[in-house]
């Protein structure tokens, strides 16, 4: 965490004048900490006189994907989900700024979701079988409310297009990688064509699809249950079941020999299994989780592709203030993921 009196990408006079403007019961002076930034969008801690807590969101400085970092959609998407009171649990959202003169770019304050973020297993070392398994079950129970919810009913119906979802994604990442290319990947292009000949027929009703659901973009309460989900950027309308097996992707076992989060808390040794995880999903849905095998594999090649986009930032000296690994040990990465989406294809 930063604890910079005026931290990057905040004007502290500027956005205090309007924090305090438009924000109830929000009191000067304020002190702004910079809590999350990377390639996301930066999120800060912002105190004000009286100790209260909340957070404040703004796009990096050097937004790779406008799309992705759109804080209208995001706070219309939360905003929505709050107002329904649905059973998706998000923090109250409090105010939007769209005068880019306040501080360069549009940004809104929300509150803040007291709890625990578990990113790796230290956080989770303190959990017993059964603090895992609440943990567990409602993680998954709170992504089936979602994937079981209507868009249209909460006003969120032309969020995205609807069907054809994998096929988006697939020309969406296949773009991304060619336009920032640094290197030839022949694998990349083999398995995306055999991905792009076999996409399964979408069995559900188009739904949120979140786009990074997992145990680090959400808040636990003392009872190991979601407070809050966080982080919408990337939500648009998808295909739930795809949605579900991009957010497993996530959940490391310990003998896992490569995995997305190599340090991820599911590795803890009290954490349910991953074949759980799916059962507890199907319990909660009734969704057919056919092709397993063919979504794991796109759920490599995907995180490939991202990764890839990194090494070529990196190759091309604009990371930004992005912590990585050197460029060679991120490009042996993509070749071991791109390996496992092969793996999974045989």
């Amino acid at each position: 965490m930063s604890d910079e009196s005026s931290p990057r990408g905040i004007d502290t006079a500027r956005v205090s004048e309007w924090v305090e403007a438009h924000v109830t019961g929000a009191r000067a002076p304020f002190v702004f900490r910079l809590i999350a930034a990377g390639g996301s969008n930066l999120t800060y801690l912002l105190e004000d006189a009286q100790g209260v807590r909340r957070i404040l969101r703004r796009p990096p400085s050097s937004a790779a994907l406008a799309t992705a970092h759109d804080m209208h959609r995001e706070w219309r998407i939360m905003s929505a989900l709050g107002a329904h009171q649905t059973a998706v649990p998000v923090p109250r959202m409090m105010a939007f700024c769209d005068d880019l003169s306040v501080t360069g770019e549009r940004f809104y304050v929300m509150e803040f979701v007291e709890g625990l973020i578990l990113r790796d297993r230290a956080g989770a070392a303190h959990m017993d079988a059964d603090a895992c398994e609440r943990a567990m079950r409602s993680l998954v129970a709170t992504q089936a409310a979602l994937h079981t919810l209507d868009p249209a009913a909460i006003g969120l119906g032309d969020l995205g297009r609807h069907g054809g979802y994998v096929a988006r994604q697939l020309a969406r990442w296949r773009r991304q990688v060619e336009s920032s290319a640094t290197r030839d990947l022949p694998l990349l292009g083999q398995i995306h064509e055999r991905l792009a000949a076999n996409i399964p027929v979408e069995t559900c009703r188009p739904a949120l699809a979140h786009g990074d659901y997992r145990f680090d973009n959400t808040v636990l309460g003392a009872d190991f249950r979601v407070r809050a989900v966080l982080d919408w950027e990337l939500c648009t309308i998808g295909d739930p079941v795809a949605d579900f097996f991009w957010s497993l992707m996530y959940w490391a076992e310990p003998e896992d020999g490569i995995s997305f989060l190599a340090d991820s808390p599911t590795r803890a040794p009290r954490f349910p299994r991953r074949d759980a995880v799916i059962a507890c999903y199907v319990e909660q849905t009734g969704f057919d989780l056919g092709n397993r095998e063919f979504h794991m594999a796109f759920g490599w090649w995907k995180q490939a592709c991202i990764v890839e986009g990194v090494y070529a930032r990196l190759m091309k000296g604009a990371a930004g203030g992005m912590k990585t690994a050197p460029p060679e040990q991120v490009a042996a990465i993509v070749e071991r993921y791109l390996d496992c989406a092969a793996a999974a294809l045989a």
